[in-house]
């Protein structure tokens, strides 16, 4: 569920005045995204839980802090990072696992083949795996763009940079992820059918 920023300055209103309905929709509107990000972050769906869970609890309670003039999701964001970064910091052995697929239902279909299906699951590992070989500030900004769809600007303001930076940086980490992919058997196009 997509708001217009008018529209979610109106539900935010109402939530910081109490309305559980008001409460409701902001959720809802960002749970999902909010979710996958952090599961790409840190590839366990239980810590990519508590952290959204924990990220909403903040935020609701600091919800009279938040600045309309600014996008909620990029505060949201912030946040749930902030609250990661916190868990790695104090339980950093129990954060290394594989990346979980996110790739809900691409090639799943019953009218899907199975070598279709067995291609986009190679493409999906390759997309993981060229993930795991970038530094964690490009996985951020690699999943912000490609994953959350945020523009350059956006990113930048919320990783506290200058667009040019964070335009290298993506620079970099796709040129870094490419030369993984091709070095597996996938090719670019199936890759391109998982990403988008």
């Amino acid at each position: 569920m997509t708001m217009t920023k008018s529209a979610e300055r109106q539900v935010i209103r109402k939530a910081k005045q109490g309305d559980g309905i008001a409460i409701e929709q902001l959720i809802r509107a960002h749970q999902n995204a909010l979710y996958a990000f952090m599961l790409r972050m840190c590839g366990r769906p239980d810590v990519a839980e508590d952290v959204v869970q924990e990220a909403f609890v903040r935020v609701l309670r600091n919800l009279d802090r938040f600045d309309t003039r600014f996008r909620f999701s990029t505060w949201l964001f912030t946040i749930a990072k902030r609250l990661y970064m916190n868990q790695v910091q104090k339980h950093s052995p129990s954060f290394e696992s594989d990346l979980v697929d996110m790739h809900q239902g691409a090639g799943d279909r019953p009218e899907d083949g199975l070598e279709q299906a067995e291609v986009l699951r190679n493409a999906r590992s390759a997309i993981d795996e060229a993930l795991k070989g970038l530094n964690e500030l490009q996985r951020e900004i690699v999943l912000l763009f490609h994953q959350q769809n945020w523009p350059i600007s956006e990113i930048a303001v919320y990783l506290d940079m200058p667009e040019g930076t964070i335009k290298s940086h993506l620079h970099r980490a796709r040129k870094r992820m490419r030369r993984i992919i091709l070095s597996s058997s996938v090719t670019e196009r199936h890759v391109e059918e998982v990403w988008s």
